[in-house]
Order: C-alpha cells, then structure tokens, then sequence
C-alpha cells in the first residue's frame, strides 16, 4: 500500500467566468526513497485515452509498494477535453507546441508556464500519454534519451526521430523542458478513432506498469518486450479535401508497400470520389489510420506510414 495520497490544485489564472483555471495533479506517495515519476494525459483534449488509463493506474497503484513518488496529471488540458478539441476554446492554440511556456502570454502560453513551473520542472522521470485524437487510432513509441524506458512499454514500434528526414517531431513540446533537463522521457502515442478503447486502454496501463518496474519503482519482474521495429522516418498524410473518409489501408503495425491505396475521400452528397491517396514508401509499416468511415475537413489528421528502409531491431 501507499504511504498516503497528496493532492496538488496549484492555480494558473482566472477566466473571464470568475473561474480559476487550476492543475488537478495526485501523488502516490511510497514508503521508501525513489524519484519523482509524473504521469500525464491529454495535453491535446481529444485524446483522453491517456487519461481514462490514469484513471486505472491510480486504482492499481494505490495498492502497490512504492519507491519514490508518482505524480499522477491525469488532464493537463482540462479546458479543451470538456470540449472534446485539439486545442483549448480561450485562444485556440496547440499547448503542445507553447513549452516552456510563457507566464504573461495567452491562456495557452500560461498554462504551459504553469505546467512546467509546477510538474515537468520538478518530476524525474516524465511518462506522456497521447492518442490519436478522436478519429485516427495510432500506435508507436518514441525513442528519446531513455531507450531502455520506451522499449519497456512494449509497443512493436518505436520512432527515433532523425533530423535530417521528415517525421513527427516538433518544436515546443514537454521535451523541450524534460531533455534539457536530462531526465529520464518516454512519449507514448497508443489508441483513439471512433472504435471501443478498452483494448487500447488495457494496453496503456500494462505498458506503464512495466515501465514503472524497469525503473524500479515498483515491485515485480520486468516483462521483456517481443520483436521492436525501430524506424526513423515517418510520413504524416492528411486529406486535402473534405468529406467521409474510407479506410482502404492494412491493420496498424502490418507492412505497406508503395502505391497501396491508404484511403479515399467520398463527397457525402454526391457520392463523387474526391482524392485517393497511396502509401508514400517502397517498404513502409502502418503506424496511424482512420478504422472506421468518418467526416473529415480538409487537412484533419490521416495517416501515418513509417519508413521500413534503414530500420533496426
């Protein structure tokens, strides 16, 4: 069992409603010495898959023997998941993209601020949970500066990301306060699309519990991961009109060769096939796609393919 269970409100401005704007953050605190492990979700607040596998973790974990202490940040983007959006509605920004913040800036920009200010600058080691919004449904680990930790999630891929090719990297993420930091940063991209999360909620939470015992925090043997794919290299497609787009690509994680049809995007009112799109590499994995027919606009999140030529084990 856990020594005892702290709850941390700090504030990080008052909205025009008189509301504050406050971070829900829960430690688990354990009875031996250990780091500070912070956990967190939905940044982006369509993609509360992270955040409902908190949820499930704060239930396992409060009955585990802990070393150090679990900071649990189950919605850093509390604003933008009532909404169900990308992006918050005060100033429409990507959070993800103002780190390390800005404490005399938009909402965005403060919370940002705030977030580094109380969680990313004080934890040791940072787990960060994303999905693939509410449509695509994605699956991929990033390699960052502990490999040993990203691979313990046991996803079949990971993305070690090479400057020099095109990918999914960007600036102003939480790494950019984390790596300078030089602590321990895993980004987990794992479930969302219009399909039962459950599977996808039951992998985050095994995933994190093994990374939680490769660094010791937590008692228990270490699942070895099966076969990794490691690729440097991903395509991001996105359609470039509006309208139901039909999943026509294989499963994630199956190989795509180049010229595979990835999917099409059919005008729901005269049923006249707008674009269609192939896979971009000669020897590509599937990495993100839409699983079901939904209602896309013009540039949405699509596909992701990665690159297999030049990929390791």
């Amino acid at each position: 069992m856990v020594k005892e269970i702290v709850r941390h409100t700090p504030k990080v401005t008052t909205l025009a409603d008189g509301t504050d704007a406050v971070l829900h953050m829960t430690d688990l605190v354990g009875e031996e010495p250990g780091p500070l492990v912070g956990i967190s979700a939905s940044v982006h607040g369509n993609e509360n898959c992270g955040s409902q596998a908190i949820l499930d973790l704060f239930r396992i974990l409060q009955t585990m023997k802990i070393k150090g202490r679990i900071r649990l940040l189950p919605v850093v983007n509390a604003r933008a998941m009532t909404v169900n959006a990308r992006f918050n509605p005060i100033d429409h920004l990507d959070l993800n993209r103002q780190f390390p913040g800005d404490p005399n800036g938009t909402f965005s920009q403060q919370l940002a601020a705030a977030l580094t200010r109380e969680f990313l600058g004080k934890i040791d080691m940072h787990i960060d949970l994303h999905s693939g919004t509410d449509r695509p449904t994605v699956d991929y680990v990033y390699l960052l500066n502990d490999e040993g930790l990203s691979r313990a999630f046991g996803s079949k891929l990971l993305y070690r990301p090479d400057d020099g090719k095109q990918g999914t990297t960007f600036s102003g993420t939480t790494k950019e306060v984390t790596m300078p930091r030089g602590i321990p940063a895993a980004v987990i991209e794992l479930g969302g699309g219009i399909v039962d999360q459950g599977p996808y909620i039951e992998r985050i939470v095994a995933g994190v519990l093994n990374m939680l015992r490769h660094a010791g925090v937590i008692d228990g043997e270490e699942t070895a991961p099966g076969e990794q794919i490691v690729v440097n290299e991903i395509a991001g497609i996105r359609p470039t009109t509006g309208g139901w787009i039909e999943p026509l690509s294989p499963p994630l994680g199956e190989p795509v060769n180049g010229g595979t049809p990835l999917f099409r995007v059919v005008s729901p009112y005269t049923f006249e096939v707008l674009e269609e799109v192939s896979a971009p590499f000669e020897n590509g994995i599937m990495i993100m796609g839409h699983l079901t027919r939904n209602l896309v606009e013009a540039g949405d999140y699509g596909w992701m393919v990665g690159n297999l030529e030049g990929s390791t084990l």
